[in-house]
């Protein structure tokens, strides 16, 4: 399977929540305030209220408000089979159940035993329900993740961005992270996955709102890539270099000084007309010191959102043993939208959770050495205008 990138379908943002209701279509039986009582009652091991996870949002890192939505998302998909999944005391998994297995696994990176054994079922019937719950939100959830296209939204976006540091007309940051594998050493065919620092990695690039929420991503790509390579190879380098991305209004910082919208991105990325990244080298003056600065403190959010991504969602921040490489960059998707849904339900779990940019803990900085010329002349009127030094 080739990479996974940011779906381009536009569908209308499902808003609708259930509260602590139930979805529609499943049964008054299963009712998640009924269910969740049940539930915690049956679950053992690991999970049990006895080591203090007597909260719902302790044990699936979502609020029942969030969670109901996702079981309204995928309830059709999840109850299509004919023959469903059981516990093992014989019982049907509910809609309830499933999903509750799958944020489970993957919230928790805990092993399928694991959680088969707090849940009461075997790893095999987890392994099946986390993967179905994963093609249903591929499917039902994508429109969670979309480039912004009302004008509306565009503009609000680039005020966001210019209230954390003054850099006008930002539409973005972007920033990669390595998903690490565990893969076999004595297989030649394994080198590809061998990143800079001799890990085997997939790597993720994102690219995010002021809010921390993905608006595209590629995922796929082995970690012997650089971050300008992966660049280079997705759809949104080729829109941008198309000007069919990035494309809106300019902006005028001075007669004469027109400046086009632009993402923000590290030193690891090429400088572009459209993706400006900090000056380089010592000595800097002032006013590059000082953009430098605005510049680092606009791109955190993408790093923000990549070490809140591992953190909620904890099966891509460890060394995942001998993943199925086609089925990986589909869960990674798959935590993104999660991620996303979570702050479109203003879900209040988000408040709860550290504020960190650590997501790629022991990498060193990339430095990509590529310049073009008109960007580099962008760069400097940007440094001009926050420095309040640009000629009229």
């Amino acid at each position: 399977m080739g990479p996974v990138r940011g779906s381009k379908r536009k569908r209308k943002l499902e808003k609708k929540v259930f509260g602590d209701g139930e979805p529609t279509g499943v049964t008054s039986e299963q009712g998640s305030a009924d269910w969740w009582d049940d539930f915690s009652r049956r679950i053992t091991g690991p999970l049990s209220l006895s080591n203090g996870l007597d909260k719902f949002e302790s044990v699936f890192k979502v609020s029942r408000k969030t969670f109901n939505y996702i079981c309204s998302l995928v309830k059709d998909d999840l109850m299509a089979k004919s023959s469903p999944f059981m516990s093992t005391n014989g019982k049907a998994l509910s809609v309830y159940d499933q999903v509750a297995v799958a944020l489970r696994r993957l919230s928790s990176g805990e092993s399928l035993v694991n959680i088969g054994e707090s849940f009461g079922m075997n790893q095999s019937t987890v392994a099946h329900v986390t993967w179905r719950f994963v093609e249903a939100m591929e499917e039902r959830g994508i429109h969670h993740l979309r480039w912004p296209s009302t004008e509306t939204e565009m503009k609000e976006i680039k005020s966001k961005f210019e209230r954390i540091r003054g850099l006008p007309n930002c539409r973005g940051a972007i920033d990669t992270t390595h998903i690490m594998m565990c893969l076999p050493s004595m297989d030649p065919s394994n080198n590809i996955w061998l990143d800079r620092e001799r890990n085997h990695s997939m790597v993720l690039q994102a690219i995010v709102d002021p809010d921390m929420r993905f608006r595209d991503i590629v995922t796929g790509w082995p970690g012997s890539m650089s971050d300008s390579s992966v660049l280079r190879s997705s759809g949104f380098f080729k829109l941008c270099e198309k000007e069919e991305r990035l494309n809106g209004q300019k902006i005028v910082l001075s007669e004469g000084s027109e400046v086009r919208e632009y993402i923000v991105g590290d030193a690891g990325f090429p400088l572009l007309p459209w993706l400006i990244t900090p000056y380089q080298g010592k000595d800097l003056s002032a006013s590059k010191s000082e953009f430098n600065k605005r510049h680092f403190a606009t791109r955190m959010v993408a790093q923000r959102a990549l070490a809140r991504l591992k953190e909620m969602w904890k099966i891509i921040q460890g060394v995942m043993w001998r993943p199925d490489k086609h089925k990986l960059p589909r869960i990674v998707l798959v935590c993104c939208l999660l991620h996303n849904i979570i702050i479109d339900l203003e879900d209040e779990v988000q408040d709860e959770m550290p504020l960190s940019h650590q997501h790629d803990s022991g990498y060193r900085q990339q430095m990509c050495g590529t310049v073009d010329k008109k960007a580099f002349i962008l760069r400097d009127k940007l440094s001009r205008y926050l420095s309040g030094r640009l000629p009229p």
